[in-house]
């Protein structure tokens, strides 16, 4: 009965026309609304970025202050999703708690089923300052600490480290998570972003949008890459194995190196040309290099004897860990950033909504099968 093969996986296949987020992954190029990624990471930041995804150009100053305040008010949680946090199970995981705690944050907003442009965009707001409040939050109560209350002098990347640590960040610290944002904020129609959109086009409202979004990068094939490059990194060191040695094992096992390839790139990530340098630069900053070292040894290997490139996951874990950041919070932080992206995608798709609906090609029993009664089968 079939007259076609569908693309497996969707793959290659255009679902939606959007102005945010431009891939070219045989050159190699990522711009978010026409921009460069290698521009925004150098001269950006994510608050400025932010802005350039949901409305669709750069900020004046006036306007940027503005937006800084505005994500800045939004920086607290309601007392009931605090209290709701502590009576988590401490077994329960950040993106466990994320997505549950996301979800309840609608009981309290003022206007939950609104789904008009203002409506969104003020969620928007409120949903990128608090998951980046919740992630810390969660982290310091599972852990016995006091909670950190945002400090309205320091940005966004500045806040969340403050928040989780309870120290001041360094300015190499604080700009190093801040490109990580900024690197991570959008990426065209990933699993996490068309399902923000698909739900949103339903018209069920923001907050189910966002909460379906975390649900799909909870999933190991699109959100933790980078935790298993960290696992990697930290059992080669507890073993005392040469780096090169024990990934040529793995690869003679045929078992998978995380953190390489890409399914739409098919030269080097650029997120990865930033990330490389961020992970060296504070591994000597924090006079510990250990981790960038090993990491580079095994991409050059890797190039070498299977021609594949590092993408943005394999040189954010040495990044993260050399910040002090726990394993497990790995994926939660790539919520903090792609909150804008998945923000963004949201308010486009409603500014111009559609029902999302699909068909599949049907591969099943002919047509028509004859029931059989339960008697004769």
């Amino acid at each position: 009965m079939a007259t076609a093969v569908a693309a497996k996986g969707l793959e290659g296949i255009v679902a939606a026309n959007s102005g945010i987020c431009w891939i070219d992954g045989d050159a190699g190029v990522l711009a978010y609304r026409g921009i460069d990624i290698h521009d925004l990471a150098s001269h950006s930041t994510f608050e400025e970025t932010t802005y350039l995804l949901w409305h669709g150009t750069l900020p004046g100053k006036t306007e940027l202050e503005a937006f800084s305040k505005q994500l800045a008010a939004a920086r607290h949680l309601p007392p009931q999703i605090l209290e709701m946090l502590r009576t988590f199970p401490k077994t329960a995981t950040p993106m466990e708690v994320l997505r549950t705690a996301v979800s309840a944050l609608s009981f309290y907003d003022p206007d939950e089923k609104a789904v008009d442009h203002d409506s969104n965009v003020r969620k928007s707001f409120d949903l990128t300052a608090q998951i980046a409040v919740l992630v810390a939050a969660f982290d310091r109560i599972r852990k016995g600490k006091n909670l950190v209350e945002a400090d309205p002098s320091l940005s966004h990347a500045g806040n969340f480290l403050w928040m989780l640590t309870g120290e001041k960040p360094s300015e190499t610290a604080t700009k190093a998570f801040d490109v990580a944002l900024i690197l991570h904020a959008d990426h065209e129609l990933n699993a996490s972003t068309f399902a923000a959109r698909v739900i949103a086009a339903t018209l069920a409202d923001v907050h189910s949008a966002i909460t379906g979004a975390i649900g799909a990068l909870k999933g190991p094939l699109h959100g933790g890459a980078n935790e298993a490059v960290m696992r990697m990194l930290f059992k080669i060191d507890k073993e005392g194995a040469d780096p090169v040695e024990y990934v040529g094992k793995m690869l003679a096992q045929k078992k998978k190196i995380s953190g390489f390839g890409h399914r739409v790139y098919h030269t080097e990530d650029p997120r990865a040309t930033h990330l490389r340098k961020m992970s060296e630069d504070l591994g000597r900053s924090a006079h510990n290099a250990k981790w960038f070292e090993m990491s580079r040894k095994i991409e050059v290997f890797v190039a070498e004897e299977k021609k594949l490139n590092a993408n943005v996951d394999f040189y954010s874990a040495s990044t993260y860990t050399t910040l002090g950041i726990d394993l497990d919070l790995f994926t939660p932080i790539f919520a903090i950033s792609r909150i804008a992206g998945w923000a963004a995608h949201v308010i486009e798709q409603l500014d111009d909504n559609r029902l999302i609906r699909p068909r599949a090609e049907y591969i099943g029993p002919e047509y028509p099968t004859k029931y059989m009664p339960i008697g004769q089968r």
